[in-house]
C-alpha cells in the first residue's frame, strides 16, 4: 500500500503536514512517531523471539548489582 504513493505523493503529504502543523510541531510529531515506530518494532520482535525484554533486563541489573556488591566486599566498602 504505503509502496504505491511515490515520489509525488509523498512530497503532497508533507506539505499537507505542513501547512495543518506548522513548521514548529512537525519536529515534535517526527519524533513522536520514530518512538513510537521503534516501541512497535521492538515489542513484535520480542514476541516473535518469545522472550519478555523487561524479564532480561531486570536479569542483567540483578547480575551487575551483585557484581558491585561482591567488588565492595572485596575493597572493604
Amino acid at each position: 500500500m504505503l509502496s504505491n504513493i511515490g515520489i509525488p505523493g509523498l512530497i503532497l503529504v508533507l506539505v499537507i503536514a505542513l501547512i495543518i502543523f506548522g513548521p514548529s510541531k512537525l519536529p515534535e510529531i517526527g519524533r513522536a512517531f520514530g518512538n513510537t515506530l521503534k516501541e512497535f518494532k521492538s515489542a513484535t520482535s520480542d514476541l516473535v523471539n518469545g522472550h519478555d525484554h523487561k524479564k532480561s533486563t531486570s536479569t542483567d541489573e540483578g547480575q551487575t548489582l551483585k557484581a558491585v556488591e561482591k567488588e565492595n566486599q572485596h575493597t572493604g566498602s
